[in-house]
């Protein structure tokens, strides 16, 4: 028995240290799964040795085609003529030298070819989804948008649209156009701050007589008023661009590709030589040119 023991214990070692392996490498192997996990790359030396593709950027900052929706501003008016789209002097896809638009910023010569202005004078929150269904039948690579405006400019300051139906109608048209185009990309325009635009408008007595004529009279009408009662109408039009401005950060904000002016529309400060000598309201050639130096600006940013 004594001889039995001694010779067995060798025996009893050795499995013992066999099993001790066995199990170390069990758990050593389980462990190194855990560590790199199904979305993690192999260690070195492991693998295919090919390295791993470069994520495709969420934004493109030269896009190769443009196609613009809009109101009235996107459209030039009263920048060339009297009560007159003048598209050609478009911030967003005119072909003017003295604007060097967008689109000619982007794609020099090609813009011709390459850049749609689908924006309507007039031209609501509501009619956007519209405009973004001809603008998405183009298939750009970028879609500039710049409407609320004339959603502020009504006969009344209660006649405004409703700030939950802006969202409701601007949500509407981002989906329609992510319907067709779920990869193009959007820069949003914020609306200018409509009260500057008075104060710096009403200085002029051409202007005040054409805006009797009916161009935004919640803001605009009365233009020398300064009583209790058009001080809070005046106020209650801004508020509520604040407001729409708001619902264009926020619906922007979810889409991936999706890029504001981070508000420098709103606070650019038109002068009277960025104003239309016509109506002092809508920007003249300077003013459109000043809107694509913001526009290039946010969307050739690379870190905005």
């Amino acid at each position: 028995m004594g001889q039995g023991t001694v010779r067995g214990r060798p025996r009893r070692l050795r499995r013992s240290r066999v099993v001790l392996a066995a199990v170390s490498a069990a758990v050593l192997g389980l462990a190194g799964c855990d560590a790199v996990g199904g979305d993690s790359p192999a260690a070195s030396g492991t693998g295919t040795g090919r390295p791993s593709p470069k994520p495709t950027p969420d934004w493109d900052t030269s896009p190769a085609s443009v196609a613009a929706v809009g109101d009235s501003i996107t459209r030039g008016f009263d920048a060339c003529t009297i009560l007159s789209d003048c598209p050609e002097v478009s911030w967003a896809t005119g072909s003017s030298a003295e604007v060097d638009s967008l689109a000619v910023r982007l794609l020099g010569a090609k813009a011709a070819s390459r850049s749609w202005n689908y924006a309507v004078t007039g031209a609501r929150m509501a009619d956007l989804t519209g405009q973004m269904t001809r603008a998405a039948a183009r298939r750009p690579e970028l879609v500039t948008v710049m409407v609320g405006a004339n959603d502020a400019c009504r006969a009344t300051a209660d006649a405004m649209t409703p700030v939950a139906d802006f969202r409701a109608q601007f949500e509407d048209a981002m989906r329609t156009l992510r319907g067709t185009l779920p990869r193009a990309q959007v820069y949003v325009a914020g609306i200018p701050d409509l009260k500057r635009l008075w104060s710096e408008g009403r200085t002029n007595p051409l202007g005040k007589q054409v805006w009797k004529l009916g161009i935004c009279p919640s803001m605009l009408a009365d233009a020398d008023a300064v009583d209790p009662a058009a001080t809070l109408r005046r106020n209650t039009v801004r508020d509520r661009v604040d407001d729409y401005n708001e619902v264009l950060r926020d619906v922007c904000a979810k889409d991936r590709r999706c890029r504001t002016d981070g508000g420098a529309v709103h606070a650019y400060r038109f002068g009277t030589g960025q104003l239309s000598q016509w109506d002092w309201f809508h920007p003249s050639v300077n003013g459109q040119a000043r809107l694509a130096e913001i526009a290039y600006r946010a969307v050739t940013a690379k870190n905005p």
